[in-house]
């Protein structure tokens, strides 16, 4: 997997070499960053229009359920955090969620049983062609903003993750505030009538409903509001954004 991996990034760092180097030369002028910025907030408003926030992602019957839900990217995480927790089949888990909140909480996964349960039959879309129908169990995760309550200044949602890509490199994602309150984003603790596979991102996942894969984080250890993503890893709002995929995934 590790090798997989680093021939994806490979590839992609060497066809955007070229594009790579120009930006660093406009990025270290003095009028580079605004030029960028400002194309970075024009894409963003094209992609709301083209995906408004009202559009909703295809639902399914459970006589379209695919007989096999693959997994994508990790399927066991090995770090000792989620290693610990799997031992005592996470009786131990909360979900920690804060940064530009009002009140920063903690919830079990019963706990977030208790605020909703909803499910839902959508179609996962990978980036590497196949996809899969399932039968998705959780919580909105507007539901669970509304509960720590979101400040003014929060635009995007955060998602950190228990497995890491290579040592190290934990797994993030991002959405913004219109998708993570869109009511088809959900936070997942089951699959097709069942406790949610180990393989699929046990014991909660995301579910963007109207995105590609690599969007859907699995084994969510917190979430964090931001204003921006100048501060987590390579500052492109995703693992697999920092190396030049599109943080905009829609489908």
């Amino acid at each position: 997997m590790t090798d997989r991996r680093s021939f994806i990034r490979m590839a992609i760092m060497g066809t955007a070499g070229v594009i790579v180097a120009g930006c660093d030369r406009i990025s270290q002028s003095d009028w580079g960053p605004k030029v960028l910025n400002k194309a970075q907030g024009l894409n963003r408003r094209v992609q709301a229009l083209l995906a408004p926030s009202s559009a909703m992602a295809k639902e399914y019957t459970e006589a379209d359920l695919s007989p096999v839900f693959r997994s994508n990217g990790t399927a066991m995480p090995t770090t000792e955090a989620y290693q610990s927790l799997l031992a005592n089949g996470f009786r131990d888990y909360r979900l920690q969620v804060g940064g530009l909140v009002d009140r920063p909480l903690s919830f079990s996964i019963d706990d977030l049983k208790q605020i909703e349960q909803v499910a839902q039959i959508t179609r996962h879309d990978c980036v590497e062609g196949w996809s899969a129908i399932g039968k998705w169990h959780g919580v909105r995760l507007s539901h669970v903003l509304d509960k720590v309550g979101v400040k003014p200044n929060a635009r995007y949602v955060v998602f950190h993750c228990y497995d890491e890509m290579d040592p190290g490199e934990p797994y993030y994602e991002s959405v913004d505030i219109p998708e993570a309150r869109h009511p088809q984003t959900l936070l997942a603790w089951g699959l097709n009538n069942q406790p949610l596979p180990i393989k699929n991102g046990a014991p909660l996942r995301l579910r963007v409903s109207r995105q590609l894969g690599y969007k859907q984080a699995k084994y969510i250890a917190r979430i964090e509001l931001v204003d921006s993503f100048a501060h987590i890893a390579g500052g492109k709002g995703g693992y697999w954004e920092d190396y030049g995929y599109e943080w905009y995934a829609g489908i």
